[in-house]
């Protein structure tokens, strides 16, 4: 999954007359190191707008402001840098429009450094300012240490997280979700309220899955897209026990979906999966799902469009693949273990090696030859964090915990693509989940990233957490 752009921040630096203001400009040269370093870009206010490049007045705090707004599209985040007890007055006008998510981070002491010439403060400062930002309704972002230098490993790991705090907020503040087919008749389980999620920013396009059938019989399978699809397919998974009109099919619909993300400028897509296409196209579409994930293209499965959401935050945050899967089967005797599973749609890069196309074993048995399409295989292993959400009461209500997929083996017999999950108080959180009235599947992706999800739900969107541990 490549990554769209490089993360830019804009620097922003606090200022108190009476402190030691040469402390500033060296803030100035770490936080720009400190961001170079990390990989990231940043853009930053000339040095000479105001005194040390800094705001401390009300009207340094407005020109910082118009700066911003002027530059405004060009960064996902701030950083708001105190290197001293800085003035919250200019700190509140500066950035109380910014839009974005605000990273306020405050700069150590030094024992040995504790005389009027070097002190800093920002310790009690960083207060000050969180305070006046409280007041006045401005969401930000506070990560520990509570006071951390720039150029030092936590802060380091401070930017990673917020910079996949912000391409979250940034990605999931206003997006649009297709909805190919009504819900899966026997699942209430993945209903949804579009007006609730309008709310949040999330537009749900919905399209008859007649529509696109109607598409695909009418596709010829001579066209030059179809052609390339089948290669395209043939070279993503093992596919060499499809018949060749299954395989001409399955590509079909692949061009005909991406004919709707195209058009409809889709950012994620769910998509009714069975029985009809099985009945009328005499195929299963979990391997293009499986496609679209590894392409970037959020895709879930069974119409569960609220597991797409948290899908998609997901892999805002680690930049990697998603995918939705049940809580299928226990393993063994072991609590805290469960094997996670779906029929194919899994991401080929989340699995231990290629998957290999099979006919669906459940529509196999009661109608031959309906179901080829699945990518059966193993998930591999890899931290994990797994989260779903609901709406609920004109609320978008979600959960996020963490856990980690082992290499323990599960037989061959075993169908689909499932692997071993190991979450610690499985149990305890199976029954909040029961008990929030949350479905029989949960997105997981690569990653522990329970801390960055819930910072971006919580502070920025607005969504509703259940904690679950």
């Amino acid at each position: 999954m490549g990554k769209e752009k490089k993360v830019t921040f804009a620097l922003c630096f606090g200022n108190r007359g009476f402190m030691p203001g040469e402390l500033i400009l060296e803030a100035r040269r770490e936080m720009a190191e400190a961001v170079a370093k990390a990989g990231y870009d940043y853009i930053i206010m000339d040095e000479q707008a105001t005194r040390y490049g800094a705001v401390e007045t009300r009207d340094e705090g407005r020109l910082y402001h118009d700066w911003l707004k002027k530059h405004e599209g060009e960064y996902i985040g701030v950083i708001f840098c105190q290197p001293i007890f800085v003035d919250e007055n200019g700190a509140i006008n500066a950035l109380r429009d910014a839009g974005v998510p605000i990273l306020i981070q405050a700069y150590p002491d030094e024992t040995g450094k504790m005389d009027f010439q070097h002190r800093r403060d920002a310790y009690c400062g960083k207060f000050s300012v969180t305070d006046v930002f409280t007041q006045c309704k401005v969401p930000f972002t506070v990560m520990k240490p509570h006071v951390v230098h720039p150029l030092s490993d936590d802060f380091g790991q401070n930017l990673r997280d917020f910079a996949a705090v912000c391409r979250v907020v940034n990605g999931m503040k206003r997006f649009t979700i297709g909805a190919i087919g009504a819900r899966t008749t026997a699942f209430k389980t993945v209903r949804y309220d579009e007006i609730a999620l309008e709310k949040y920013g999330v537009t749900v396009e919905s399209f008859d899955l007649s529509e696109l059938i109607f598409k695909v019989q009418n596709l010829n399978a001579k066209d030059e897209r179809v052609s390339a699809k089948i290669i395209r397919l043939q070279n993503y998974t093992n596919c060499s026990a499809v018949p060749d009109e299954k395989m001409a099919m399955l590509a079909k619909i692949s061009v005909i979906i991406d004919e709707y993300i195209e058009t409809y400028h889709l950012d994620a897509m769910t998509l009714r999966c069975w029985n009809d296409m099985e009945t009328i196209l005499r195929v299963c579409p979990c391997v293009l799902l499986s496609e679209l994930n590894d392409r970037g293209i959020v895709a879930s499965c069974e119409i569960d469009l609220c597991s797409a959401i948290t899908m998609r935050a997901v892999s805002l945050a680690s930049e990697q693949p998603t995918t939705v899967l049940d809580w299928n089967n226990n393993y063994g005797d072991d609590e805290n273990k469960v094997i996670l599973f779906h029929c194919g749609p899994v991401a080929q890069s989340l699995m231990t090696e290629k998957g290999t196309v099979t006919e669906h074993k459940m529509f196999a048995k009661n109608d031959p030859d309906s179901g080829w399409g699945c990518n059966e295989g193993r998930i591999r292993a890899f931290p994990m964090t797994f989260a779903n959400c609901q709406t609920k009461d004109g609320k978008l209500i979600a959960y996020v915990s963490e856990g980690e997929f082992t290499d323990d083996s599960i037989e061959d017999g075993f169908f689909g693509c499932g692997g071993v999950a190991k979450i610690n108080g499985l149990q305890d959180k199976l029954i909040k989940l029961a008990r929030g009235g949350f479905k029989h599947h949960t997105s997981v992706g690569v990653g522990h990233l329970k801390n960055v999800i819930e910072e971006a739900f919580c502070t920025y969107l607005g969504y509703d957490m259940v904690s679950i541990g």
